[in-house]
C-alpha cells in the first residue's frame, strides 16, 4: 500500500510545540511568556471592527461567494500599492487573493512544479514551505546560510539540476528576521531568468521593514513577470489572521493556473475578510505606520537584551519583522532545550530543529523566538528568565 500525502511529511510544529504546555501550571507571578506563533495576539483595530461589523449587517455580498481570484476591487488596490511602493508597473490582472499566505505558496508551487521536480529553500527555512513542498511530491533542496543567514546565489547556482523549478525567498524573513538586501534579490532574480526558474519571493511582513523606501527593486524590470512570483499576508498588517487573507503576484499566465488550483480547494477566498483588507488599504496607512513603529521597538528592545545575555553564551544571530534567531549556550539540542524552558523558565518558543534538514548542526544549536507577540515588557522578562537559566 502506498503512503499517503499527508503522511509524507511531519505534523504542524506550532501545534506540536502547543502540547508542551499541558498539563503545566504557570503561576500567576510568572505566567507563560509565549513566543512561539508569529502572529498578532490583538484583534483588528476598532475602526476596522466597527467597519466590518457594518459590512456584515449591511453588504449581503459579504456572505456569498466572490470571484475565484478574489474581488477586483482588492486586487487593483493591491497592483496600485505595489506599482506605488515599489516604483515599478503591476496591474490588477497580475493580483489574486487567496486564502492566507500559505495558500498564496501552496498554489504558486501547484503552478510551477510537478511530481519530481525541485524546489530550492535557503536553511533555515519557513517550516510550511517544506510540508507542502513534501505533500506535493516535490524535493526541497536546503540551501544552507551562513552566520549571516543569507542565502548565496554562487551556492544557489550549485544546486540547479534540470528538476529544479523555483528558488523561495523570504525576507524580512521567516524564521531569520534578516531583511534580504535588495541588490541581493536582484542577483538570485538575474540567476533565476538565467537558468528558466521562477522566483518565489514571500513578503509576508514587508510592512515591518526596517528600511525606509522600497525594499527591492524587481517590479522596476518590465519584464518581471518573466520571473518574478510575489507571496504576500494581510494577517499581520491588519491582524486579520482569522481572516485568512493574503495575495500572490505573477504573469497573467501563471495567475490562470493558480486559478485551477485556488477553484479547486476554496472556491474563493472570505468575502468579509477580503472587504476588511480593502478597507485597511484604504484607511489605516497611519495606523499601520504606528503597528511599524511599534515592532521596530521591540526589535530594539530584544537587541538591546540580547547584548546583555551575550555573557552567558546567548547569540542574536538575527533579528527583524516579528523573529529572533538564536544560537543558545547549552550542550543540549534545541529540541530537548525548548521543551525544558516551558517547564523551568515558563517560555515557549520553537527549536531550530522545526527549520531545519532533519540531522543538522544549526537546529541542534538554533532556536526561534516570535519576539513580536509580546511587548518591551515582555521581552525585558523573557531576558530575565534566560538570563537565570544555568549554563
Amino acid at each position: 500500500m502506498s503512503s499517503t500525502r499527508t503522511a509524507s511529511t511531519f505534523s504542524p510544529p506550532v501545534m506540536e510545540a502547543r502540547r508542551w504546555i499541558e498539563g503545566v501550571t504557570f503561576p500567576p507571578e510568572r505566567p507563560l511568556i509565549n513566543v512561539s506563533q508569529a502572529a498578532p495576539v490583538d484583534p483588528p483595530p476598532a475602526p476596522l471592527r466597527e467597519a466590518m461589523a457594518r459590512i456584515v449587517m449591511e453588504d449581503a455580498s459579504a456572505h456569498l461567494y466572490g470571484p475565484v481570484l478574489g474581488l477586483s476591487e482588492l486586487r487593483a488596490a493591491v497592483a496600485a500599492r505595489w506599482s506605488r511602493d515599489y516604483r515599478g508597473a503591476v496591474a490588477p490582472g497580475q493580483v489574486a487573493i487567496t486564502s492566507g499566505c500559505n495558500q498564496a505558496y501552496c498554489a504558486a508551487i501547484a503552478a510551477l512544479c510537478g511530481e519530481g521536480t525541485e524546489v530550492i529553500l535557503p536553511s533555515p527555512w519557513y517550516f510550511n514551505h517544506r510540508m507542502w513542498n513534501d505533500m506535493s511530491g516535490v524535493a526541497t533542496v536546503p540551501l544552507e546560510t551562513g552566520p549571516d543567514l543569507l542565502p548565496d546565489p554562487e551556492r544557489a547556482a550549485a544546486l540547479i539540476t534540470p528538476a529544479t523549478r523555483a528558488i523561495v525567498l523570504v525576507s524580512p524573513n521567516n524564521p531569520g528576521g534578516v531583511e534580504y538586501p535588495a541588490t541581493l534579490l536582484a542577483a538570485f532574480r538575474d540567476l533565476c531568468r538565467a537558468r528558466g526558474l521562477a522566483l518565489i519571493l514571500d513578503e509576508t511582513y514587508r510592512d515591518f521593514d526596517s528600511r525606509e523606501g522600497p525594499a527591492q527593486d524587481l517590479f522596476t524590470d518590465p519584464d518581471w513577470a518573466e520571473v518574478l512570483v510575489q507571496l504576500y499576508s494581510f494577517s499581520k498588517s491588519y491582524r486579520l489572521t482569522g481572516h485568512r487573507i493574503g495575495a500572490v503576484t505573477a504573469s497573467e499566465a501563471r495567475i490562470a493556473q493558480m486559478e485551477r488550483f485556488l477553484d479547486t480547494v476554496t472556491i474563493c477566498p472570505t468575502s468579509l475578510g477580503q472587504k476588511a483588507a480593502l478597507w485597511g488599504m484604504e484607511n489605516l496607512d497611519d495606523w499601520l505606520a504606528g503597528e511599524r513603529e511599534e515592532i521596530l521597538s521591540r526589535r530594539r528592545a530584544m537587541e538591546a537584551s540580547f547584548e546583555r545575555l551575550a555573557a552567558r553564551g546567548w547569540h542574536l544571530m538575527g533579528c527583524g519583522a516579528y523573529f529572533g534567531w538564536i544560537a543558545h549556550p547549552f550542550e543540549e539540542p534545541s529540541d530537548a532545550l525548548a521543551r525544558r524552558l516551558v517547564r523551568e523558565a515558563g517560555v515557549l518558543l520553537l527549536p531550530g530543529t522545526m527549520f531545519t534538514p532533519e540531522g543538522a548542526e544549526a537546529g541542534r544549536r538554533q532556536l526561534r523566538i516570535a519576539f513580536a507577540n509580546v511587548d518591551v515588557a515582555g521581552i525585558a522578562g523573557l531576558e530575565e528568565r534566560l538570563a537565570a537559566l544555568p549554563v
